[in-house]
């Protein structure tokens, strides 16, 4: 995998919004934080336009984005925020010049199909919080800046009763479950076999999380994995008659014929300490009755 170049002080970064809308006031305090890193902040020409619920129509989101990703003095790309939309652009960016000068893209939630389709590509990415949440957790955004400035090793947390103990070496791949789901037999689809996978989902019923988990493990997914890394399953809902399991419960009853190591309750996913995650970054994950810890290498 190629590791785009840590940031330092001076840099050129851009925020680009490639789903819902923002607004200048929810984008300020994020501007003023990047900077008081020593960065530069350059602002998507349309990052505040508006379209129904999106910032700007398809074709503003994704020439945003483009211009993002061809200019070579910019280092690293924020997604503003997630919601949905990023998939309605992804088939028209071009990824040629951003090949040629790798970057950091930062973002987590609906910013997985990003994360999918540079994954193919052979470039890590950074599951992270974004501009709009920068606020709601200063470890948050702690870690995406420690990542980002290449000072970050390793994330430790305590144990869940209901983790699965080994441990593994391998690249980490995954994000938000309901889009690894819909990307199943697209181009931005990913090869799961011998990654740690890392899931995380928000506001769904638990129905649909054993669908997902089912459609994973149908298709293969689950199968030959080093290991599953599981983070928020936040606000799961259910039906008046109940499902019967919780969310770990179906994800490890998708998984009880394989032997690898299951974290839960890691943190990172829609909550606000979301720990960042470097994804297409070889690590060792270690679970054990003690802690759970995961080592980039």
């Amino acid at each position: 995998m190629i590791q785009p170049s840590y940031l330092k002080k001076g840099d050129a970064v851009a925020i680009v919004a490639t789903a819902r809308k923002i607004s200048k006031g929810e984008i300020q305090p994020a501007v003023t934080f990047l900077e008081s890193y020593g960065l530069s902040v350059e602002l998507g020409e349309n990052l505040f336009a508006l379209d129904h619920q999106y910032a700007g129509t398809d074709k503003q989101r994704t020439n945003d984005l483009q211009k993002a990703l061809d200019d070579t003095t910019i280092k690293a790309v924020f997604i503003a925020r997630g919601g949905y939309g990023t998939v309605r652009l992804i088939e028209a960016l071009n990824f040629s010049e951003f090949l040629k000068h790798p970057k950091w893209i930062i973002g987590y939630s609906d910013v997985t199909v990003l994360h999918n389709a540079v994954f193919n590509l052979g470039v890590m990415t950074l599951h992270a919080t974004m501009p709009i949440n920068f606020h709601k957790h200063e470890q948050a955004a702690k870690t995406m800046m420690q990542a980002l400035f290449g000072e970050l090793k390793h994330i430790t947390t305590p144990v869940e009763k209901v983790n699965r103990f080994g441990k593994s070496k391998a690249k980490v791949v995954g994000g938000n479950l309901s889009l690894i789901y819909s990307l199943s037999g697209t181009p931005y689809d990913i090869n799961t076999d011998g990654t740690i996978l890392f899931l995380e989902d928000l506001d769904e019923y638990l129905y649909h999380i054993d669908r997902m988990m089912m459609q994973l493990k149908l298709a293969g997914k689950l199968k030959n994995l080093a290991g599953l890394i599981v983070g928020g399953m936040t606000d799961m809902k259910d039906n008046l008659v109940p499902f019967g399991k919780t969310a770990e419960h179906i994800i490890l009853d998708a998984v009880k014929e394989y032997n690898y190591p299951v974290c839960f309750n890691f943190p990172a996913g829609h909550i606000d300490k979301n720990l960042a995650l470097y994804l297409g970054k070889e690590a060792e994950l270690n679970v054990t009755n003690e802690s759970v810890t995961l080592i980039y290498l």
